[in-house]
């Protein structure tokens, strides 16, 4: 079921998403499965966070993603996937975190919902 989102924000996202890469939940799994070296972030909320997530993600909500990136993944050459339910508030955060360096901060396109849809593993 998809969301339906206000024009503002949309546009918002949108526009972030200008300037940062998507890629899909096939192309992630693929990265986990050919052992390549991702840190996978659960920018959701603590309560969709607790309800399930894809393996071997950290989590660090969008609210807190920002101030504390630098204490989790020092290293601003980390390939950085990033997620939330469906790939909005992803997207804003891999824009975010490439203004503050973080040259591989991607977006996972359909987030949560696609992972989901590939059949990825989850915890």
């Amino acid at each position: 079921m998809s969301k339906k989102h206000n024009p503002r924000f949309v546009e918002f996202v949108d526009d972030a998403k200008s300037r940062i890469p998507e890629i899909n939940a096939d192309q992630v799994l693929e990265m986990v499965e050919t052992g390549q070296p991702i840190t996978i972030v659960d920018v959701r909320e603590e309560s969709e966070w607790a309800t399930g997530r894809i393996k071997d993600a950290i989590h660090l909500g969008k609210g807190i993603l920002e101030r504390d990136i630098e204490s989790r993944v020092p290293d601003t050459e980390t390939v950085l996937v990033l997620y939330c339910g469906g790939g909005f508030r992803s997207a804003l955060a891999a824009d975010a975190l490439h203004r503050m360096g973080y040259v591989h901060a991607v977006s996972l396109a359909g987030g949560w919902r696609g992972w989901n849809d590939v059949e990825g593993p989850t915890e």
